[in-house]
C-alpha cells in the first residue's frame, strides 16, 4: 500500500495489475486534449486529475497513465477535435486476445471509450503534481 501522503506510482503488468490502475483512476477526469498516441513510440498517454480515494480526503492530484506496447488506438463517441471537452474515466478493463496480447478499454461516462491494441500488458501511473483540496468529492448511486 502506498504511503497515504506520498505520490502514487503504480505499474501493470498482468490484469490484477489493471485491476488496481482502474480502481485507483475511478472518476479521474482529462481533457480530449490531454490523450496523446505515439504510434512510433508505441505508447499512449492520458493526464489525468486524479480523485485520490486513498487519501481518505477530498483533494485531486495530476496524474499521467502511459500504457506501451500500442499497437493501435480507436475512439468512440469522443470528439477527438474538441481539445477543452472534459471526459470522466469509469473505468480500464483488459480483453484477452492472442496472448499475451489484447485489448483494453478505457470507459468514459456518457458512453464514450478507446479501445487500445495492445502486445502486452504494460502501463503506469504516476502521480506528478502535489495534490490539492477539492469540495467536489465523487458520488456514485446505487
Amino acid at each position: 500500500m502506498p504511503d497515504r501522503k506520498g505520490p502514487l506510482k503504480l505499474l501493470a503488468e498482468d490484469v490484477s495489475d489493471l485491476e488496481v490502475l482502474s480502481a485507483a483512476l475511478q472518476d479521474s477526469v482529462a481533457k480530449i486534449g490531454d490523450i496523446r498516441f505515439e504510434a512510433s513510440g508505441k505508447r499512449l498517454t492520458v493526464v489525468f486529475n486524479r480523485f485520490r480515494w486513498e487519501s481518505g480526503r477530498g483533494e485531486r492530484v495530476r496524474s499521467a497513465l502511459q500504457i506501451g506496447s500500442v499497437l493501435g488506438v480507436k475512439s468512440r463517441r469522443l470528439r477527438r477535435g474538441a481539445k477543452d471537452a472534459v471526459v470522466e474515466l469509469l473505468s480500464l478493463t483488459f480483453e484477452p486476445g492472442l496472448a499475451p496480447g489484447g485489448h483494453l478499454a478505457l470507459t468514459f461516462a456518457g458512453g464514450g471509450d478507446l479501445r487500445v491494441s495492445i502486445d502486452c500488458i504494460d502501463a503506469i501511473l504516476v502521480d506528478v503534481s502535489e495534490p490539492w483540496p477539492t469540495k467536489r468529492s465523487p458520488r456514485h448511486d446505487i
